[in-house]
């Protein structure tokens, strides 16, 4: 980050992050709730993403942790900027479990408690995703209501670049905190299956299917 901000002021250009759930509706719309809440209110929140992976994830650059930071650095450094963003600064970060193909942890915001669960691992599916034949699942509940923000998901990479090319993107320290929580994470010990816990995190393990 700071050798960004040191090239930042070398070129006098300016370096652009992809925080791409800020910009979707129905999170928008979530935030302007929560900001017109009585500050002292706080919510239950339950995140939980599964994007399955074959084989080839781990031959490529994302299975190598030195290159990629591994999953919740990977898959879930835009769910704990969407979390920052909603309910304010980190309090806690506990990690749970944090395997090749899952992690698993808790994290007590300004404004909200979150369970939160990313896995690659198809098999951590939920029943009703599989007896659908989908490979992706996301979720995010606050206070057991879901937050429906899978339509147009895919869309919001397009719609961060437009925002870039006019000027309004987002920059270095937008990112700033997201980056300090997976750095956080990735080098934390897990505790195990203690504490506040996600219901997917207590699954079965399974081994790297390259050792």
């Amino acid at each position: 980050m700071e050798a960004l901000k040191e090239l930042e002021q070398e070129t006098g250009k300016k370096v652009y992050t992809i925080l791409q759930l800020r910009l979707h509706p129905a999170l928008i719309a979530l935030k302007e709730k929560i900001a017109a809440e009585p500050a002292h209110k706080i919510h239950d929140v339950n995140l939980t993403y599964i994007t399955s992976r074959g084989k080839w994830y781990y031959t490529s650059w994302k299975g190598d942790l030195a290159k990629s930071g591994g999953i919740a650095t990977n898959i879930g450094v835009h769910f704990y900027d969407m979390l920052t963003w909603l309910f304010g600064n980190i309090r806690e970060n506990t990690v749970h479990i944090h395997t090749h193909d899952r992690a698993s942890g808790f994290i007590e915001l300004d404004r909200a408690k979150a369970r939160w669960f990313l896995s690659i691992n198809a098999d951590t599916l939920p029943e009703a995703a599989k007896e659908k034949g989908s490979r992706t699942y996301r979720s995010i509940t606050v206070d057991g209501q879901e937050i429906e923000f899978s339509e147009g998901f895919t869309d919001l990479h397009t719609v961060s670049y437009q925002d870039i090319l006019s000027g309004k993107g987002f920059g270095l320290e937008d990112a700033a905190t997201a980056v300090q929580i997976v750095h956080d994470i990735r080098n934390a010990r897990p505790v195990g299956l203690h504490g506040t816990l996600h219901e997917l995190a207590g699954l079965p393990l399974t081994k790297h299917p390259f050792q």
